[in-house]
C-alpha cells in the first residue's frame, strides 16, 4: 500500500463510502492509512448531519462517508411507523459527487426488536410486516444496481461494493462447539476455507453484480475476513465490557486488507 501514490492518483476528487458501520470501518481505516503515508500533512475532519469528511489539503482529496445502512429509501413516519422502500433511492444525488464510490449493506438487514428501524417494508403498493430477510436484500440491491446503471458515468467514477462482511457470533460456524462467539479468540482460521461454508449475502451479491451494464468492483473480502475470527473487538467494543461485538473489526486490522485491495485494483 502507497499512501502517496494513492493521493497522488486522485489528486482534487472525492472518494465516498456509501453504507452503514462496516462502511465506517473501512472509511477509518483508509484516513488512517493515508494520514499515516503523509504525515507532514495537516488534514481536516468534520461532520455535517450524516456525512462525515476527512480532506487532505495538500492534495485537495476528500475521502467522505454518507451513512445509510440500507441504500434503499427508509422513510420516517411517525404516524404509521418507519417504512423501509424496497424499490426507491431518492438520496443518490450526493453519491453524483463522488470520483470514486465503494458501497456496503448488509449488517442491519437481520437485525429484529428494538434494533429493527423500520416497522413496515414496501414494494410498490404492497406493504409487508415482514419478509424473508435475504429475499428483501435481494430486492434492494437490484434497486441500488439499477440506479448505478442508469446514473454512473463510468469515465467519471469508479464504482466498487465492499462485499459483505462477515460476523462471528456462532462459534460452531468454524467447528468450535466449546466456545461461544468471537470471544477470547487469538489467532484465524488456518488455511484458506473457511468451514461454515459460503455466505449466503454473498452469494446474493454476485448474483446482483453480474445483472448490471455499469462496471462495478468486487472487493471480495469475505472469505478473507471470514476467517478472521481473531478480528474483532469482542467485549473491549462498545464501551468495554458491556457488550459482545463479533461484527466490526479493530484497527489496525482486517479492514486494512480490504483497503490495500481497494488501492491494487487502482493501479
Amino acid at each position: 500500500f502507497d499512501g502517496e501514490d494513492f493521493l497522488k492518483r486522485y489528486k482534487g476528487k472525492t472518494i465516498m463510502f456509501v453504507g452503514d458501520s462496516l462502511g465506517l470501518n473501512q472509511w477509518q481505516s483508509l484516513t488512517c492509512m493515508l494520514h499515516v503515508a503523509v504525515p507532514e500533512t495537516q488534514p481536516t475532519s468534520y461532520r455535517v448531519g450524516g456525512i462525515s469528511t476527512f480532506t487532505f489539503p495538500d492534495y485537495n482529496v476528500k475521502v467522505k462517508l454518507v451513512r445509510n445502512a440500507f441504500l434503499v429509501d427508509l422513510v420516517i413516519e411517525r404516524s404509521a411507523g418507519n417504512v423501509l422502500k424496497l424499490d426507491t433511492i431518492s438520496s443518490g444525488n450526493i453519491w453524483l459527487e463522488a470520483d470514486m464510490l465503494i458501497f456496503n449493506t448488509w449488517h442491519w438487514w437481520l437485525h429484529t426488536g428494538r434494533k429493527q428501524p423500520w416497522m413496515f417494508i414496501q414494494e410498490g403498493n404492497q406493504v409487508f410486516k415482514d419478509m424473508d430477510r435475504l429475499v428483501a436484500y435481494e430486492k434492494a440491491l437490484r434497486t441500488w444496481a439499477k440506479w448505478v446503471d442508469s446514473n454512473i458515468n463510468p469515465a467519471k467514477t469508479k464504482v466498487y461494493f465492499q462485499g459483505v462482511s462477515p460476523d462471528h457470533n456462532l462459534s460452531t460456524d468454524w467447528n468450535d462447539p466449546g466456545g461461544l462467539n468471537c470471544s477470547k479468540q487469538e489467532v484465524p482460521i488456518k488455511g484458506s476455507i473457511y468451514p461454515g461454508g459460503p455466505h449466503p449475502a454473498e452469494e446474493v451479491v454476485r448474483k446482483v453484480l453480474h445483472t448490471m451494464t455499469k462496471p462495478v468492483y468486487l472487493l471480495d473480502v469475505t472469505t478473507l475476513s471470514q476467517l478472521r475470527i481473531d478480528g474483532h473487538p469482542s467485549v473491549f467494543g462498545h464501551g468495554g465490557h458491556r457488550d459482545m461485538d463479533c461484527s466490526h473489526w479493530c484497527l489496525a486490522g482486517v479492514p486494512d486488507t480490504w483497503n490495500q485491495l481497494l488501492y491494487a485494483s487502482t493501479l
